[in-house]
């Protein structure tokens, strides 16, 4: 999606004509120069066959789980599909021409098939991104919220998941329509974006992608983790050493889902504005390749982070190797929350009234006789006789021991 497109930049400053005969050739499997050794196309193959192969391999994987196991047909869950999705569709419909030309070391399916490689890379590819910001979207709602969660409604899920593909369709098909265009990248094996013209039209396209389709969902996966956890330590007051566990746990999660995140994609995105906006023949093909197969690689990265670091789809998953029934974990329900109870209470002292509070009981996996008590000095009384207050509205935390945790 995001890599420079350098295949013809040898063209820059020669005569019009020898450019489009060279471009003629790359496509037609003419005479044009090979930038890549055979020997670098042979790296380039083996590296884009082992990441097909596994990619492949992990997302059917998670599928079978899927439609194997009842337990795990959640909504929070319906999101880890889709992207599972999008990423096996890269598999079928993508990798196997870029690995297929690398052998050759020539693009094979002419200019239409490297428009619609380009095309379906750039589409399943903003798909995966965005639901990976969508599922923090979800974690973070339905864990931070006053109300329990309704495992049974699949309406926000599909919102979410038919916002990612038309997300992804609005900024992966300008380039069809005269905004940008796609052609061939990097060693000539590859198709996607033309990162190079130097053009208004090619300049604000790629910035407008930069920024939507990297960073936008970028800010939005740290924003909701970040305030998650920041939910996790107000809970440390009901079990500290159970929140701390949770907390340690949550930010090594969070950890490697930015950092692998930033390493898949981020060299790719500094490699477009590196060939958009620096001198012709900045970045070599050989420099154009490596940032392309590293955003390649989260095809088989997402499914281990997102799906087999989850508890849940782990016993399954050791269940289906076994072929045995997959033990449920602490808590039966696939929904993220348990049933929180809220009571708001006036602690009275005499015969004067103090300050308001919420006494939040949420349930963590502790009996409820461990769980802290007011001040039997102190008599809790409900206030019915008023209105809610503004203190009923605020968001109320309420974690559970969720099974992605």
């Amino acid at each position: 999606m995001i890599v420079s497109n350098v295949s013809l930049s040898s063209c820059a400053g020669v005569n019009s004509a020898l450019c489009a005969a060279a471009e003629e050739g790359h496509f037609g499997g003419g005479s044009h120069r090979i930038t890549l050794t055979p020997t670098g196309n042979l790296i380039v193959a083996v590296c884009l066959g082992f990441i097909g192969t596994f990619g492949f391999m992990n997302n059917l994987l998670v599928l079978v789980l899927y439609c194997r196991y009842k337990m795990l047909r959640s909504p929070i869950n319906l999101l880890l599909i889709n992207i599972a999705i999008s990423d096996l569709l890269v598999c079928v419909l993508g990798t196997p021409f870029s690995f297929a030309a690398s052998m050759q070391g020539r693009w094979l399916i002419g200019e239409s098939g490297c428009v619609w490689y380009g095309f379906a890379n750039t589409l399943f590819g903003i798909v995966s991104l965005i639901s990976l910001a969508v599922l923090s979207y979800e974690r973070y709602s339905t864990m931070v919220a006053p109300t329990e969660a309704d495992s049974s409604n699949y309406r926000k899920t599909s919102l979410g998941i038919t916002l990612s593909w038309v997300y992804s369709l609005i900024w992966s098909m300008p380039p069809l329509f005269g905004w940008s265009h796609y052609g061939p990248e990097g060693p000539g094996t590859t198709c996607s974006v033309n990162w190079t013209a130097k053009t208004a039209n090619n300049i604000s396209y790629i910035i407008c992608l930069f920024v939507f389709c990297l960073i936008v969902p970028f800010l939005v996966i740290v924003f909701c983790y970040g305030k998650l956890l920041c939910a996790i330590r107000q809970v440390r007051r009901i079990n500290a050493s159970l929140s701390r566990k949770r907390e340690q746990r949550v930010l090594f999660m969070v950890a490697i889902m930015v950092i692998c995140y930033l390493l898949c994609w981020l060299p790719y995105g500094i490699m477009a504005l590196m060939a958009t906006f620096g001198p012709p023949g900045l970045v070599t093909p050989v420099a154009s390749i490596i940032p392309s197969l590293l955003a390649k690689t989260s095809t088989f990265i997402n499914p281990v982070i997102y799906v087999f670091m989850n508890k849940q789809f782990y016993r399954c998953f050791h269940a289906l190797l076994r072929c045995e029934v997959p033990r449920r974990g602490s808590s039966t329900k696939t929904s993220s929350k348990v049933a929180t109870k809220v009571m708001r209470a006036v602690a009275v002292t005499g015969t004067h009234r103090t300050n308001n509070f919420l006494l939040l009981v949420a349930s963590l996996g502790q009996p409820a006789a461990t769980m802290p008590q007011p001040d039997p000095s102190v008599e809790a009384t409900i206030d019915n006789t008023k209105g809610p207050s503004s203190d009923i509205n605020k968001p109320v935390v309420s974690l559970v021991a969720d099974d992605w945790l």
